[in-house]
């Protein structure tokens, strides 16, 4: 019957153990003979006189204490942070700028033309819906756009181009939006944000990125100035540069920004030059600016002497909390 009942299910079989412990002292003998170990002196103890009759607990001054990871900001926010506040030292103002970007202001404002191969599909990413904004309130920089463009490109602009919604290539649309505002000289400002472009992620580039763009502006402002501002925006990061000259559409002259990496590798950080008068008379501005757009991610890789830009961006929290921290 009772293996029926097991192989049926309507028993089981539990095993139990059973330990029994007996006290080879009387508890109380034991409890009378103790004495209680105190672990730590206090205030009370030393006014009452009762650390005298006490026994304190012993402690291995050769332990090694455990071990704690406070939070901290992670080391790129951390330098990015430090950037801005170079900025604000030298005087310049932050400003900030939409993230989907109108054509007026990412490619038309900064006298870039309609079919520069910037704007094709493998180097922009176009807003899907709406495709388009509106210009409306924008009318006499439009005009203004128009007659430099078609008197210096010589084709018909198109206001159904410069309407078409992207995700900002270059946080110099920031910067035309700002000099569309006719600021009084001097001028003097920066902005920080993300830019995306259509492009492989690699040990150097990323689709997205962030960048830090700067203008400044004022009478008798020259290019010599631009260099001497970068040169010592680069020198408060410990950092030395070379310069190499170079074009870009809404600069002129123009020239790159290189800094020497831990591998030996000459590596691009930034672009600048004095804006074309083209620039200028599109945004109603009569007095020289300068200007500069540079890679964070590829400041950063120079500044903490790191070869590969995903390493800025590790998941590996070993990684980050190894991460040579340099102080400022």
């Amino acid at each position: 019957m009772l293996r029926e009942a097991l192989s049926r299910g309507l028993i089981r079989r539990e095993a139990r153990r059973s330990i029994v412990l007996r006290v080879k002292v009387n508890p109380e003998e034991a409890l009378a003979r103790a004495r209680v170990e105190a672990a730590g002196l206090t205030r009370d103890m030393l006014k009452s006189g009762e650390w005298r009759r006490l026994r304190f607990k012993t402690y291995n001054v050769k332990a090694e204490p455990p071990r704690v990871l406070p939070a901290r900001r992670h080391f790129l926010a951390e330098f990015i942070e430090r950037l801005r506040d170079i900025l604000r030292e030298l005087g310049f103002r932050e400003v900030r700028g939409p993230l989907v970007e109108l054509e007026l202001f990412n490619f038309d404002v900064l006298f870039q033309a309609q079919d520069h191969p910037a704007r094709e599909i493998h180097d922009s990413l176009w807003i899907k819906s709406p495709r388009r904004g509106d210009l409306s309130g924008y009318s006499d920089l439009v005009e203004r756009v128009a007659s430099v463009h078609e008197r210096g490109w010589k084709y018909r602009w198109s206001s159904e181009v410069a309407s078409r919604y992207i995700l900002r290539s270059q946080t110099t649309a920031v910067s035309a939006r700002i000099l569309a505002t006719r600021p009084n000289p001097p001028a003097r400002f920066f902005t920080v944000g993300k830019v995306f472009r259509s492009d492989a992620v690699g040990p150097t580039r990323l689709p997205e990125f962030h960048q830090l763009d700067g203008i400044e502006g004022d009478e008798g402002y020259t290019f010599r100035d631009l260099l001497g501002r970068l040169d010592e925006i680069a020198s408060m990061l410990g950092l030395k540069l070379k310069f190499k000259p170079a074009y870009f559409p809404f600069t002129e002259p123009s020239v790159e920004g290189y800094v020497r990496l831990p591998n030996g590798r000459w590596l691009e950080l930034f672009g600048a030059g004095m804006f074309r008068p083209e620039v200028l008379e599109a945004v109603g501005v009569d007095y020289p600016v300068g200007a500069w757009g540079f890679g964070i991610e590829r400041l950063a890789m120079a500044f903490y002497g790191v070869s590969d830009i995903r390493k800025l961006y590790t998941r590996d929290v070993d990684e980050v909390r190894g991460m040579r921290v340099r102080w400022f």
